[in-house]
């Protein structure tokens, strides 16, 4: 079955890779429906531990393979770095340009972005959302660009265990605003599923010029490193709580290292 799957063309490996990362999202979400409250620590460990499986994924499936494809390209490991360099920084203005024109809301920073006042506060949510897991979607789009399918396994994998804690942390929150437990389901889903819009792009992209493969990945990188410096920590962080939102982060990123080392 490994086999048939690694014959599909990287448009519809990237597509179906994040579909199925995106929908971890709802998966995780599920026992909002049995649970009503859950203290703020463990949130936050939940929340750091999403944070270091994407610092892990950034790093050992994008940073790294960007590196080494564009020196087998360019033949320089100057030309290389400064390639990924460049990449990872176009890929964090990217998010902070969508930030500040994208309107939205945070659980715990509130509005921001373009005015946030004219759209209900369930959008805003969703909006914010939305942001946050386009960027995944793409790195696992980009993932499977790669020379091999182990490396965009390991980022749909890594992304969908980090989504599941999310989506619970999200159907949560929306609880507490009090919306039934349903529609917070629903939304923690459909946050999800703007993770195949990102991979379909990055897949379709990387699949037409391999030479890109190296930019994409630089920016998938930074589009990452963006929402985990500027989403999630401070998210985690809250009420106080940030030696086990630490631990958290620590825990992720080495289960996520022991993935990509095992099934890379």
């Amino acid at each position: 079955m490994l086999h048939s799957f690694a014959q599909l063309p990287v448009f519809y490996l990237g597509l179906f890779g994040s579909l199925l990362a995106g929908l971890a999202t709802g998966v995780g979400a599920l026992p909002i429906l049995f649970l009503s409250k859950v203290t703020q620590k463990f949130q936050g460990a939940l929340m750091g531990f999403g944070a270091g499986v994407m610092l892990a994924a950034t790093s050992f499936s994008l940073v790294i393979p960007g590196i080494e494809a564009a020196t087998e390209q360019t033949g320089s490991e100057v030309v290389a770095a400064s390639i990924v360099t460049v990449g990872m920084i176009l890929g964090g203005l990217f998010l902070c340009l969508s930030h500040r024109y994208s309107p939205h809301e945070h659980f715990i920073k509130g509005p921001e972005g373009a005015n946030p006042a004219s759209l209900k506060r369930i959008w805003l949510f969703i909006i914010a959302i939305t942001i946050h897991n386009f960027p995944e979607g793409l790195a696992v789009g980009v993932g499977f660009g790669g020379e091999t399918l182990a490396n965009g396994i390991t980022l749909a994998t890594g992304i969908g265990l980090q989504n599941m804690p999310e989506g619970f942390v999200v159907a949560l929150a929306l609880v507490g605003e009090k919306y039934s437990k349903w529609t917070a389901l629903l939304v923690a889903l459909m946050t999800g599923l703007v993770e195949p819009v990102g991979g379909a792009i990055g897949a379709g992209v990387v699949s037409v010029a391999k030479p890109i493969l190296p930019w994409a990945m630089a920016f998938a990188a930074g589009t990452m490193l963006f929402v985990i410096s500027d989403e999630i920590i401070p998210e985690s962080h809250r009420l106080g709580y940030e030696k086990g939102a630490t631990f958290g982060v620590i825990l992720g990123f080495v289960s996520m290292m022991f993935l990509d080392v095992t099934l890379g």
